[in-house]
């Protein structure tokens, strides 16, 4: 386990590099080979970060029109999050619940002492009390694992990379020095958001590995979150969320693809294919000598 993480670190710290080399990239092609556009676009980047970090429980709350509830409305939200809480030496984070059916769970918040952890009211009808408990044991390792860090990093960054993309566009675009190639001035231009969301969807798939094991970790029981997997799989294809903008952005934080579908490609999607964290899953059971220890 601990070399499977060596390598996701190492794979997530490598996106980050591909991501902002893109940035540079961009404001050196805008700024004619100037440091000054290079400087000024790594700021924005780091700026934009900063906001969406900050700010990131508040607008996942918002969106998903989530309500925080009291351990008498969910007992066993209460029972389960401040058991594994406990045990993982961790401050209790605030329980909220969103009345879409669509089932699903996020967590968010910069850091454990602001952390929040949403179930919506599809999953809490889906999933019996092992299977949440297997649930809330992923969303809390998202939070220990500072995975919101993360994906506002790689959002963030993201989002730059597009609007200077698009600003490039707008005044022409390319690179005109002398000497200089337009036609890879353009194409940079054209396949920086392409590549800046490609890279996006691979880092919060391997985010979401490390939490399915992290988290299997933290409850001793790999097979309840493969279970909860399987229903979720169905559950999400039987109400998917509308494709709304807002939705979209924070569906990376949900431990499973809230739309239609997985997108055009792979690359694009969000989330690992459910039958590979499930395997994954499987697999961890299987190195521990079963599904026990409550």
């Amino acid at each position: 386990m601990g070399t499977r993480h060596h390598f996701n670190g190492l794979k997530t710290a490598a996106l980050f590099g591909v991501m902002w080399a893109v940035l540079l990239g961009l404001g050196w092609i805008l700024g004619r080979g100037t440091p000054k556009f290079v400087l000024l676009f790594a700021a924005i980047g780091v700026v934009m970060t900063a906001v969406s970090y900050w700010n990131s429980d508040k607008i996942a709350i918002r969106t998903m029109q989530a309500v925080p509830v009291t351990e008498v409305e969910q007992p066993a939200m209460y029972r389960i999050v401040r058991e594994l809480s406990t045990r993982a030496g961790q401050p209790m984070p605030r329980l909220y619940v969103s009345p879409t059916m669509a089932p699903n769970a996020f967590a968010t918040g910069r850091n454990p002492r602001n952390a929040a952890v949403c179930c919506t009211s599809g999953i809490l009808q889906i999933l019996d009390e092992r299977e949440l408990r297997g649930v809330l044991g992923h969303e809390l390792q998202h939070v220990y694992n500072r995975d919101i860090l993360t994906s506002s990093v790689a959002a963030a960054v993201a989002g730059v990379i597009t609007s200077v993309a698009q600003f490039a566009m707008f005044f022409g675009g390319g690179d005109r020095r002398e000497g200089a190639n337009p036609i890879a001035g353009l194409l940079m231009v054209f396949l920086a958001p392409l590549a800046a969301m490609m890279i996006q969807m691979a880092i919060s798939r391997t985010r979401e590995y490390d939490a399915d094991e992290d988290g299997a970790s933290l409850t001793g029981d790999p097979l309840a979150l493969a279970s909860a997997l399987r229903k979720l799989e169905a559950g999400t294809a039987a109400r998917p969320l509308p494709q709304d903008q807002r939705l979209e952005n924070v569906s990376h934080l949900m431990i499973a693809n809230p739309f239609k579908g997985a997108g055009v490609a792979r690359l694009f999607a969000t989330h690992p294919p459910m039958a590979e964290r499930i395997a994954r899953l499987e697999a961890q059971a299987g190195a521990q000598g079963g599904l026990t220890r409550y």
